[in-house]
């Protein structure tokens, strides 16, 4: 049995036991637990807690009907649900004063389910925007991951900030097509020729067009000699493009021939530099997204990384999105989206809330007493509650 399953069957053990352990776990929704039946057992406990069930109220012993109540109104969502079932979570759990550390190990594998679905979502989305042509279902994914980091975050009770893992990318996101990709590397070239003739299409595009754009290295490095030509204010045709290419060590590495040079700008057709422009920077953002979605499913499926740790690179992942995103407005004329303003009084309660329930700090053990002194009531264990 894996530890995340008796986690789940911890809480709800506890809370079979101790119904009152629920005023303890109130960042614990049923959807945070893996399997049905769970799900439905928590959200069954919530309902009869919220409405004012006689176990929520019992302060010595916990009335039979708590569990059964429960197992019923589970029943009605789920099929073949008995009570030695409930009966099974309770043995399951070790210690029902522990429930909210057994919460946060619910709630630190439906954060790492939940950042896995949602990346996976945008891969799928982008790959189809690429197929189609279009930009909107990779961007409205995205934005939807993010909320769900920052809603995450609240839960979990850490402050959403992208983090760099420190780990260096082998290559850039939008350099890395994968296999069978439209890469739009028609257009890439048509572009290229078009600037090459008509330099003064650079004054269209220069503003938001990146070499790193360009699903083509090679293109890339051709649009990044075209643009330091510009920058320089110097003539560009054949010759002095082939020129900057040699300056840079292009020829020399084997990134570029003569002949590449030759074909774009001896191969151009009609075209508007601008269209053509947003065009690979459609492909880009498509690009972009995928390779922000593989990179955060990869950290979510790593269980060593703490949910902290992982809602900040997740969302430091999708910083090069944000990037390629708001160029691409530019070239479409629209402004750039603002940032959600920092919070004035610190962070919300919910989180400070989320953040003391995971991590309650240790208390400070009282000076010994004299011998023969009574002891104090803080001292005495509270027996445990059980069913009546």
């Amino acid at each position: 049995m894996s530890p995340l399953l008796e986690a789940e069957q911890a809480v709800l053990g506890a809370v079979l036991l101790d119904p009152g352990q629920l005023r303890q776990l109130g960042w614990l929704a049923p959807e945070h637990f893996h399997r049905p039946v769970h799900r439905a057992l928590f959200a069954a406990m919530r309902k009869l807690h919220a409405d004012r069930h006689p176990a929520s109220t019992a302060e010595d012993s916990v009335p039979l009907s708590w569990v059964t109540d429960t197992v019923a109104e589970a029943g009605q969502h789920v099929r073949g649900l008995t009570a030695s079932h409930a009966h099974t979570l309770i043995s399951a759990c070790p210690r029902p004063g522990h429930a909210p550390v057994y919460g946060r190990m619910v709630l630190e594998g439906a954060i790492h389910r939940s950042i896995t679905a949602h990346a996976i979502r945008l891969h799928q989305a982008a790959r189809a925007d690429a197929l189609q042509g279009d930009v909107e279902g990779a961007v409205r994914c995205a934005d939807v991951l993010r909320d769900v980091l920052n809603d995450l975050a609240r839960r979990w009770g850490t402050e959403p900030r992208p983090v760099d893992p420190g780990i260096p990318p082998a290559s850039s996101p939008a350099a890395a097509p994968p296999p069978g990709w439209a890469t739009g590397a028609e257009e890439e070239q048509v572009l290229l020729g078009v600037l090459a003739e008509r330099p003064k299409g650079m004054d269209e595009v220069v503003g938001w067009l990146r070499p790193a754009d360009f699903a083509d290295p090679a293109c890339g490095e051709v649009y990044r000699c075209l643009g330091a030509l510009h920058h320089r204010g110097e003539p560009i045709d054949r010759i002095t493009l082939l020129w900057e290419a040699q300056r840079r060590g292009l020829l020399a590495d084997g990134t570029l021939s003569p002949g590449q040079l030759a074909a774009i700008c001896d191969g151009m057709g009609p075209g508007s530099a601008e269209w053509l422009g947003e065009q690979v920077m459609r492909s880009s953002v498509t690009r972009t997204a995928a390779a922000s979605a593989r990179v955060i499913r990869a950290l979510a499926e790593n269980e060593a990384l703490a949910p902290g740790r992982l809602i900040n690179h997740a969302l430091h992942a999708l910083g090069p999105l944000d990037e390629v995103r708001t160029r691409w407005q530019s070239a479409k004329g629209h402004p750039a989206p603002t940032p959600p303003a920092p919070l004035p009084n610190g962070p919300p309660s919910a989180q400070v809330h989320a953040a003391l329930a995971r991590s309650t700090p240790r208390p400070v053990s009282p000076p010994s007493a004299p011998s023969g002194s009574t002891p104090s009531p803080a001292a005495v264990r509270p027996p445990s509650r059980g069913h009546g």
